[in-house]
């Protein structure tokens, strides 16, 4: 099937879904200060949303991946309905839910360090190589090492093999 070059982009395709099927992913390393979130909710109460909020299809509904804080300024302002788009339905992997948080966010601004180094250690965990998680979250190795170095090297190097540098006789 050839699709029209507006058919490949989720901006193409937004949808008006209630409220309570979208959920706030666990995940999320951005943070923002209360007089940007009371200008969020000013800039939606003003212009309404001139963004919609992009999320992964989930089996209890959509999963945030970026819109955070539009889907929590949405739901304190009562709204019925958020506008979404949906991507990558061809993946449910938690891994790749949170790389594309990561992807969305990285682009436009600042994360918080401590969080960015928990993700980085859940995908580790997860068995995401240094060079996987370099790749899909935008970062150079060393960044991934001290973020890793952050979270606690023990933990996150213990299944890796390593010989001996030097003997001392």
């Amino acid at each position: 099937m050839d699709l029209k070059w507006t058919d490949k982009h989720p901006v193409s395709r937004v949808l008006w879904v209630q409220v309570d099927m979208v959920t706030a992913n666990d995940y999320n390393p951005n943070s923002v200060a209360k007089p940007e979130m009371e200008l969020l909710e000013r800039s939606i109460s003003a212009d309404g949303f001139t963004q919609p909020i992009v999320v992964w299809e989930v089996e209890a509904g959509y999963e945030v991946i970026d819109g955070f804080h539009r889907h929590l300024v949405g739901k304190k302002m009562g709204l019925t309905h958020l506008p979404v788009v949906v991507v990558n339905n061809d993946s449910t992997e938690r891994n790749d839910r949170i790389a594309s948080t990561i992807r969305h966010n990285r682009a436009r601004g600042k994360h918080k360090i401590s969080s960015m180094s928990n993700i980085v250690a859940e995908l580790a965990k997860r068995n995401w190589n240094d060079a996987k998680i370099s790749k899909e979250l935008g970062m150079d190795a060393d960044e991934v090492l001290r973020l890793k170095q952050i979270t606690g090297l023990a933990d996150l190097f213990e299944n890796e093999d390593f010989s001996q540098a030097w003997e001392v006789e």
